[in-house]
């Protein structure tokens, strides 16, 4: 799905109330649409949880971008880079 249309539709749904965190391919899409909660993972497109094969690494994505969820002194918008230091 489109980089943009996500963080746009991820803003609107934190506008009725539904908490959102979008995972995204390109960092200047973020900077520039500014989700609400964003985790940038450096992949090639078409990945956004890198290699199929490769599950610990698609956990390890999904967990950090559940943790922006729990960290409550971040404020919307938020961009973070997932740490490839991860399986």
């Amino acid at each position: 799905m489109c980089n943009q249309a996500v963080s746009l539709v991820a803003a609107e749904l934190e506008r009725q109330g539904i908490a959102t965190v979008a995972i995204q391919l390109l960092r200047n899409v973020a900077k520039r649409v500014r989700p609400p909660r964003a985790l940038f993972v450096p992949f090639r497109h078409g990945y956004p949880l890198d290699d199929p094969l490769n599950p610990a690494r698609q956990h390890a994505v999904i967990e950090a971008a559940l943790r922006l969820l729990e960290i409550s002194e971040l404020r919307p918008p938020v961009l973070v880079d997932f740490e490839l230091s991860s399986p």
